[in-house]
């Protein structure tokens, strides 16, 4: 299905746009619904997001907290539990999950996380494993390659 492909339920349906400035006999005609005069009768009026009439906005009231390390990895993560859809013996390696859909991207790396139990043989390779990941794929008969 495309973008252009989608249509309101059976039934159901989109308003059609008001139709502003369209002669008096509209109701919207003239001002359009803007008004007289004023900032938002103005084209270009209104103003900014954020802003509260010259009072201290709120995004600037609020006290700054933490701190964020531009330097940090970010891991994409899967559980064990979801490693139980492949067979026996295959290896896992971070292209397979990518293409079977378990993790949107490879960010800098895959950790793979212990919750749940692996009842298959595999062999996985990841950027980093949990103790717990490590120590139930092993109890299960595979093997555990970090990358």
């Amino acid at each position: 299905m495309k973008l252009q492909d989608l249509r309101p339920n059976e039934g159901g349906g989109s308003k059609s746009p008001k139709r502003l400035g369209r002669g008096t006999g509209s109701g919207q005609g003239k001002t359009a619904g803007r008004g007289q005069t004023g900032q938002n009768s103005r084209s270009g009026g209104g103003v900014r997001p954020g802003f509260e009439g010259g009072q201290m906005p709120l995004y600037r009231r609020m006290p700054k907290r933490g701190f964020t390390n531009i330097f940090a990895k970010e891991f994409s993560t899967i559980n064990i539990r979801d490693l139980n859809r492949f067979d026996d013996n295959t290896v896992v390696t971070p292209e397979l999950l990518l293409s079977e859909g378990l993790i949107k991207k490879v960010n800098d790396g895959v950790k793979i996380l212990g919750d749940g139990e692996i009842e298959k043989k595999l062999t996985v390779r990841a950027h980093k494993f949990t103790k717990a990941a490590a120590e139930k794929i092993e109890a299960a008969g595979g093997k555990v390659e970090v990358i």
